[in-house]
């Protein structure tokens, strides 16, 4: 099998370290890997399948020789991309910079794989809480069009970084010790304003825009109507912070064109490559972020009719945001261009 030289830009964070555990776990057919991170991580080494690697400052000379470049997320995307490209690697990018742009395909590999061929040099990885949410809405929107989706997330702090999750163990441990609690991280560091997250809900992720939603719900909703091609589709979002370390929660529900039984609906979702139900109310079985967290399957479950309308069903879906909702997506992006010959 041939081998690939591949880049990870944001090899230190959360993002990056889960590229290094599925790239190792899911034997990708690498041949050369390079480390890279901002100036302040350069020098760390990585120790990688028994072999040290420095991490090395991205400059826009990184990309030379290399085929597949995984970024990780954040501001460098937009520096260094078109560099990458320039350079004649390949860009999978989880950052928000690229993925309403136009000319670069926005790919969930068990949504729309057939996106991928239209790309220019970079494909855009979804936000997290779009694809755990698409891999559910899919298989059911194969049965019957979807009119509408009112969803409401329940994230995780891993979603805000490392320094979320650290800022969530710090204010458990003072509020069980009795000390003062600080916040400095969430709901963003760079906002004027920091709440708790131990013990609390947030009902802010990014910034609020004009119309009052936040960054993250419009991504959701452009997002997923640019993944499903359709233009038509209604829909709403509401997303909060919630004090659990890792694997985002979503709560659905779907008004469709066509009837979709209880039945019908776990049936396609169990058959949908990388989704599973887990469904059982008599055993008070249901998706949990305790059984999704380091799992590459989105589990979908209370799938229930919703009597207020017509054609309508609930369901809550659970999923890993660092996984399926980050790093496992861009890694299968890329598996699938090496098992099509598209690199």
């Amino acid at each position: 099998m041939k081998k690939y030289n591949v880049a990870i830009l944001g090899a230190t964070g959360a993002v990056g370290q889960e590229f290094l555990n599925l790239i190792e776990e899911r034997k990708f057919p690498f041949a050369n890997l390079k480390m890279l991170a901002s100036k302040r991580s350069a020098g760390k080494v990585i120790n990688f399948m028994g072999k040290d690697y420095t991490v090395e400052e991205t400059t826009a000379d990184s990309f030379k020789d290399v085929d597949i470049a995984l970024f990780a997320g954040g501001s460098a995307s937009k520096e260094f991309a078109p560099a990458a490209v320039k350079a004649g690697a390949v860009v999978i990018d989880n950052s928000s910079t690229f993925r309403m742009d136009p000319e670069v395909p926005l790919v969930v590999p068990e949504v729309n794989p057939e996106a991928i061929k239209r790309h220019k040099g970079i494909i855009a990885n979804p936000n997290c809480s779009t694809i755990i949410m698409v891999m559910a809405l899919k298989p059911l929107y194969d049965i019957s069009r979807i009119k509408r989706v009112v969803v409401s997330t329940y994230q995780a702090v891993s979603g805000g970084g490392k320094e979320a999750m650290a800022e969530l163990e710090e204010q458990v441990a003072d509020i069980v010790a009795g000390r003062e609690v600080k916040a400095n991280i969430l709901p963003g560091a760079a906002l004027a304003k920091h709440y708790q997250i131990a013990f609390n809900l947030i009902p802010q992720i990014d910034i609020f825009k004009e119309n009052l939603y936040t960054k993250e719900e419009m991504k959701m909703i452009d997002e997923t109507k640019k993944i499903m091609e359709d233009d038509t589709l209604r829909i709403t979002a509401t997303t909060i912070r919630v004090p659990v370390y890792r694997s985002h929660a979503e709560s659905v529900n779907v008004e469709f064109e066509d009837d979709i039984s209880v039945e019908q609906a776990r049936a396609a979702i169990d058959a949908f490559p990388g989704a599973k139900v887990r469904d059982n109310p008599d055993e008070m079985e249901y998706p949990m972020p305790l059984f999704t967290s380091g799992q590459n399957d989105v589990e979908v479950g209370r799938i229930r009719k919703d009597y207020s309308i017509e054609h309508g069903l609930n369901f809550w879906v659970c999923g890993d945001q660092i996984r399926k909702g980050a790093a496992l997506n861009a890694l299968q992006i890329a598996e699938y261009m090496i098992e099509h010959e598209m690199l």
